[in-house]
């Protein structure tokens, strides 16, 4: 038995052309060799500025194999700056890493997304493995092998496809998360649920959400459902070109994202990811229904799953047109004309593609209680 297949650890096979595995459980630094590979010598940690004390278990179990080049980034969505990328090709630079060196992220999404998008330009792509300390980066960032920075134009749309050699998701790093992270997690595990795995959504509706700790068999569940559900998305289309027979393909994960993007671009990105989520969820729900596509039970019950973990269905912090502005440079639209993934029903994700702007409005009344 490999010490990947230990039993504490459930190991998720990502295929394809560059295969990968991301492994869940508890107490995993030392796994971190296998997913390396024997090649390596040289690792540049690349970490969260303010997780020091966390990430010492990390880097020590690194620095016992490799020569570790440590570099701390900023905080939050801070870091996805095209300087702290420069920073960082600079100091490998100086350290000479080759090809046959590798990045180490540890942190949330902005670090993976940061920490990924280095590794992927750095002598056009050197191996990357990621320890994601976050749910939200467990279940969304660390996987599928998007990196990205953000730019003044809109977040993401600077980056590149650079899938890692593994991906280790230690729940044991979630005891010390504030709750107000953890929950924003959530919102793309829910999302989840609505796109491809309705026992997400049973699961969470039968849980008392307090119940969803660090050390819960039930948030496990859910952190390996979520991861599925990624998986199985990325490697039928890595690189978001469509999927078949209706299917968006890549994009289903896009679900709530437009909004999201642009919500989170209005609130320079003082919002967490997660809970913008869970309001542009509402927020193409609601415009799924007006258009007719969907029930209007499964419409409300994108209220009531949200809001029963503790996320936001409404929203009033910017006006309609200031955010439609901002959908119009996401990455998801095609000339002038937006994209939105909306459902057809539970699991049955599609792309509606230039929606009415009195539809559009329409919907954002909704999550306003009328005030547009």
């Amino acid at each position: 038995m490999s010490a990947l297949e230990a039993p504490d650890a459930t190991v998720l096979h990502i295929g394809g052309a560059s295969p990968y595995d991301v492994v869940v459980g508890h107490g995993l630094a030392d796994r971190l060799a296998e997913l390396l590979g024997p090649q390596v010598e040289r690792v540049a940690f690349l970490f969260a500025g303010q997780l020091g004390e966390l990430a010492q278990p990390v880097f020590d179990a690194l620095t016992l194999r490799y020569d570790v080049l440590a570099l701390g980034l900023p905080d939050g969505e801070e870091t996805k700056t095209a300087s702290v990328a420069h920073d960082c090709w600079e100091a490998l630079g100086a350290a000479g890493f080759t090809r046959s060196d590798a990045v180490v992220t540890f942190g949330g999404g902005a670090t993976t997304d940061l920490g990924g998008f280095v590794a992927a330009t750095w002598l056009r792509g050197v191996r990357v493995v990621h320890v994601p300390t976050t749910l939200l980066a467990m279940v969304d960032a660390a996987v599928g092998g998007k990196t990205g920075i953000n730019t003044a134009a809109g977040k993401n749309l600077v980056g590149s496809f650079h899938e890692p050699a593994g991906v280790l998701c230690d729940l044991t790093l979630l005891e010390t998360l504030p709750r107000d992270e953890l929950v924003a997690g959530l919102g793309e595990v829910v999302k989840c649920g609505f796109i491809a795995d309705p026992e997400i959504l049973r699961l969470i509706e039968e849980t008392d959400p307090a119940a969803l700790t660090a050390g819960s068999p039930v948030l496990r569940e859910l952190v390996e459902r979520a991861i599925g559900v990624k998986i199985d998305v990325v490697v039928a289309d890595l690189k978001e070109t469509g999927g078949v027979d209706g299917h968006p393909g890549r994009e289903a994960l896009n679900y709530g994202h437009t909004l999201a993007h642009a919500i989170e671009r209005a609130e320079d990105y003082a919002i967490r990811h997660g809970e913008a989520v869970a309001i542009g969820c509402v927020f193409v729900a609601e415009l799924a229904r007006l258009t007719g596509r969907l029930a209007p039970e499964v419409a409300d019950r994108h209220h009531t799953v949200f809001a029963r973990v503790g996320l936001p269905t409404t929203y009033s912090g910017a006006d309609f047109d200031e955010l439609h502005a901002a959908m119009r440079v996401d990455k998801k639209a095609r000339g002038s004309q937006l994209r939105f993934v909306v459902l057809d029903d539970l699991a049955r994700p599609t792309v509606l593609a230039g929606p009415s702007e009195d539809d559009l409005r329409a919907a954002f009344d909704v999550i306003t209680g009328g005030h547009s």
